[in-house]
């Protein structure tokens, strides 16, 4: 079925893709690789496949972060089992992969279909009975809702739930130990449980009476394929504290709650309501989107972060800055813009005052982050207004601009030709950021293309947003600055074949064909002329345009490896070795846009479709960290990668002004 949504003026045209029928559901070969997400915008998630088989160690139906313990998050409730009985016959619609490639108890055969719309809702049919099961994360509570309505039945129906507990890090595993506490206290229609020190309370209740019966007993030898596939351990045992039963009768829902808190038993219903009622149906691809955009967001302690992806990424400096215009401008949420670019402000200034970072934001020290602020906040000053930025921002932007003049960043140099020069041969500075044995596999060093795009571009805004606001003098000082960084600039990076080498330093110079040379041509203010952008996007297109993004290497040059498979070495050389980003594709087509206007928009919609029909792939209505650069462009890595989702966005949302 075609559904058709409006951007603006912008029709898109998409498919009701996240309904999934049995024959999909009960094929674990189309199945398991589809993975769903939902988080609770405070660093908590749940995150399995869609026929609820965990097929990671980050898999979970509560994992959550325990400042107490450490900067990870922890699995606490891995799953939980549904057993339906009628007439003494029990049929159990769970589903685990144990060693040896079995699968039980394959409750996955009894599922009709899949949909998450709304919420992940799965029918199961067994006989007679049709059982609906419906999730929810609550927003900002480590809490996990799951509605059970039983529409048909045709005799007494009891339900059994039988919870599988970690009590770990996202990073380890759980084996059967003589240390874990089997003891557990009664709560209001339920249990709470810990099964070791430092952890909180598992709180297990329903909305109804119903009786625990409390058979302790490890699961073992549970096994996570997608951990096989990248090189790791994938075997646990998994801790069964009992069960819990119930009568449900044709008609009836009952919610079961997973939290660390003990809830109001009569409020379950209400609170499973509210909830669903404040989700965007993902009904359409900019839908889906928005419903992801929101998902990065992690609000704790009154500080506001993005995190770079799911299921393991932090909050990581660069990924925040370039993600933030998409996830929040794009779609209208200008609220949201500036209260992660509070946290963000905090943290720039206790950088560049050496004072240490109080705020959870990595990788603060890499030379291009402040550049990436600053577009960011350019970014602000295009969506807002100028005005609203200087007023916001300005100081900021000239304290940023002034400590990069006047050499305070450690790795950041000013040379007289107006350029800037960062070491990268002992550790990897740019986001091409993959190393092997302590080493970047892509040491970028010297004069880097990016950060002096960057650079130009930042001295050309601030320099305007200056002279705007009556600050002459600066101004002056600055476009002085940016007119020799735009002469060396083009005596630098542009070489006979038309293209922008990717970094240079001394006699050395990288001729690779990668794509940051984009950014010269994409951002708003460029050192190229018309004649060295077209040249430049030319040479983009032909080599490294995918369906899926930009690769990281063209095919034509040396050490070309476009398949991010294998263990972690294995991965780690092909990261940025011919890998397609998504992210970048942003870049490429605003880039393209400038060239050729309304002209190109036609082919910008074309090239979109690529990333539509992730929607229903990989993580359900999100977009993966990355594709192998070769047909057929499988999705890789973080299953859902902020980056990507809001470089879509910011497209859409700059091709719906095209369409006035």
């Amino acid at each position: 079925m075609h559904v058709t949504v409006y951007f603006g003026n912008l029709k898109i045209s998409t498919m009701s893709y996240l309904r999934f029928d049995k024959t999909l559901m009960t094929n674990l070969e189309e199945s398991l690789p589809r993975e769903i997400l939902r988080t609770n915008r405070s660093g908590a998630y749940h995150c399995t496949t869609i026929v609820d088989c965990n097929t990671r160690k980050y898999h979970g139906l509560l994992v959550i972060p325990i400042p107490e313990l450490d900067d990870e998050n922890h699995v606490l409730l891995s799953s939980l089992d549904e057993t339906v009985i009628q007439h003494g016959a029990e049929f159990n619609l769970g589903l685990h992969k144990y060693q040896g490639n079995n699968f039980s108890p394959r409750g996955h055969k009894y599922i009709r279909e899949f949909d998450c719309e709304k919420v992940p809702t799965t029918i199961y049919r067994v006989g007679g009975v049709v059982l609906q099961k419906e999730k929810v994360f609550v927003h900002h509570e480590n809490r996990i809702l799951i509605r059970y309505t039983l529409l048909e039945a045709h005799s007494p129906t009891t339900l059994r739930l039988r919870p599988f507990l970690a009590f770990r890090s996202v990073r380890q595993y759980t084996h059967e130990n003589a240390q874990a506490n089997r003891d557990y206290q009664t709560v209001e229609n339920g249990i709470k449980t810990c099964m070791y020190p430092g952890y909180p309370e598992l709180y297990m209740q329903l909305n109804k009476k119903n009786e625990f019966h409390y058979a302790p007993d490890w699961y073992r030898n549970l096994e996570y394929p997608k951990e096989q596939e990248r090189g790791y351990d994938s075997n646990e045992d998994l801790y069964v504290p009992g069960y819990f039963e119930l009568d449900i009768k044709k008609g009836e829902s009952v919610v079961f709650s997973g939290g660390i808190s003990p809830v109001s038993t009569r409020s379950l219903k209400r609170t499973f309501e509210e909830e669903v009622e404040d989700r965007t149906p993902r009904d359409s691809f900019l839908h889906c989107l928005i419903n992801s955009a929101h998902q990065f967001h992690n609000k704790q302690n009154e500080k506001h972060y993005i995190l770079a992806g799911y299921p393991w990424f932090k909050c990581r400096a660069r990924d925040m800055f370039i993600a933030l215009p998409g996830l929040t401008l794009a779609i209208d949420e200008v609220d949201e813009f500036e209260s992660a670019m509070a946290t963000a402000q905090e943290a720039i200034y206790d950088w560049m005052t050496d004072q240490n970072v109080r705020n959870k934001i990595y990788e603060m020290e890499h030379p291009d982050v402040l550049l990436w602020a600053v577009w960011s906040i350019q970014q602000y000053a295009k969506f807002v207004s100028k005005d609203k930025c200087r007023e916001k921002y300005g100081k900021l932007l000239e304290d940023i601009i002034n400590y990069i003049r006047k050499g305070g960043h450690p790795n950041l140099f000013l040379h007289q030709n107006g350029l800037l020069y960062a070491n990268g041969v002992d550790k990897a500075i740019t986001w091409m950021n993959s190393t092997v044995n302590g080493r970047p596999v892509v040491a970028r060093s010297g004069y880097i293309v990016e950060f002096n795009a960057l650079w130009y571009n930042a001295l050309r805004f601030v320099g305007d947003l200056s002279r705007e606001g009556g600050n002459e003098i600066f101004a002056d000082t600055l476009d002085a600055l940016a007119e020799a960084t735009g002469t060396s600039f083009v005596e630098t990076f542009l070489n006979e074949y038309g293209y922008l080498l990717d970094y240079v330093d001394g006699i050395m110079m990288d001729w690779s064909v990668r794509p940051n040379m984009i950014f010269a041509v994409a951002f708003d203010y460029s050192p190229l002329n018309a004649v060295q952008k077209k040249g430049v996007l030319d040479i983009v297109t032909k080599e490294l345009l995918t369906p899926k993004g930009l690769r990281s290497l063209s095919p034509k040059s040396g050490g070309y490896n476009p398949n991010y498979v294998g263990p972690q070495t294995q991965r780690d050389y092909a990261y940025h070795q011919g890998t397609a980003w998504p992210w970048l594709a942003g870049f490429y087509m605003e880039a393209y846009l400038r060239i050729y206007k309304m002209s190109g928009v036609s082919f910008i919609e074309r090239e979109l479709i690529g990333f539509e029909e992730e929607m229903s792939s990989h993580c359900v209505g999100s977009i993966p960290e990355l594709f192998d650069g070769n047909p057929p462009f499988k999705g890789r890595g973080a299953v859902s990668f902020a980056m990507n989702v809001a470089e879509i966005l910011r497209i859409l949302k700059i091709l719906s002004k095209y369409n006035l």
